[in-house]
């Protein structure tokens, strides 16, 4: 193992990213952005997926097309292509689409830790905001799921991408972290009903918040997204309910199909996470206020005193 771990170290807008290599893992390295961990990548074997939340959203995937059969998946926030990776892995050669802010990032990510040949990843690069209000392609989108655009095919491969090649999207992970804070831009209604009208019928959105008791920003996204998607779950390791408990991930699913998670839950292995929808969800989210550009927030500040 190289005495340095440091794989790369660079400067976005005054904030500094850094690829390191584990010490005691061989072939797993951790992306982070002033000291906040981003991703986690193994590249020996990139099913092996290292936070939970991750692995809630892999066994979506898994339960969103029959096994190895390709899935056209859009990774809004790029990290070090973790999920990517992971479908890349499980679905060899599905069309996948990355939108991501940090093009520098990007062709670091890419050169120091490259995709498998073959893989079938294009990236556009922007404000996820601005290129999901951009134009959808004029033609009516039909009542049941279509393949992605020719352009997405194998000779795209790694390439670049347009704002009309984001459609029909059959899973969609929503990962949009400014360093640790997720803008309110980006977590609107306004802004879910751009993802839902550029997925397919039936697909499946999953978005990964930080938060912590009572959950008010997360209850307010859950209702934001039920105002969009017909069917929504709510997956958080936390104990909903105790007061004392920590920040940590969760992840809402939405989709206007039967959620797989939910209508079997086994999907997420064990131990089983806390799991949210109809009543039980209806109930947690209480009163909480759905979103809009007009109304929202920023996710809730890691460096809080309220989390110490």
């Amino acid at each position: 193992m190289p005495r340095n771990r440091r794989v790369f170290s660079l400067l976005l807008d005054n904030r500094k990213a850094k690829l390191m290599q584990s010490r005691r893992r061989p072939g797993r390295y951790e992306l982070s952005v002033d000291g906040i961990a981003q991703s986690v990548v193994s590249m020996t074997d990139p099913t092996e997926l290292e936070y939970a939340y991750t692995q809630h959203v892999a066994r979506a995937m898994d339960a969103a097309a029959e096994p190895g059969a390709p899935l056209f998946t859009v990774h809004l926030g790029a990290g070090a292509l973790t999920l990517a990776r992971y479908v890349e892995a499980t679905r060899a050669g599905s069309p996948q689409l990355v939108v991501e802010f940090e093009p520098a990032l990007y062709a670091a990510v890419i050169a120091a830790l490259p995709l498998p040949s073959g893989a079938d990843l294009r990236v556009i690069f922007g404000d996820a905001r601005a290129v999901a209000d951009a134009d959808l392609p004029d033609e009516k989108r039909s009542s049941v799921p279509s393949p992605p655009s020719p352009a997405l095919g194998a000779a795209a491969s790694a390439g670049t991408a347009v704002d009309t090649d984001w459609v029909d999207a059959r899973f969609t992970v929503v990962d949009l972290w400014d360093a640790a804070v997720i803008r309110h831009r980006v977590a609107s209604q306004e802004f879910y009903r751009r993802v839902a009208a550029r997925s397919a019928a039936g697909g499946v959105v999953a978005v990964n918040l930080l938060d912590g008791h009572p959950f008010e920003y997360s209850r307010r996204q859950a209702a934001t997204l039920r105002t969009v998607f017909d069917h929504v779950a709510v997956v958080l390791d936390a104990e909903p309910d105790d007061g004392e408990g920590p920040l940590g991930n969760v992840v809402i699913f939405a989709s206007d199909e039967p959620l797989s998670i939910v209508t079997t839950p086994d999907l997420l292995g064990s131990p089983r996470p806390h799991m949210l929808h109809d009543g039980s969800l209806t109930s947690w989210i209480a009163e909480a206020r759905i979103m809009t550009d007009a109304d929202g927030t920023d996710s809730p500040d890691p460096d809080d005193p309220i989390w110490g």
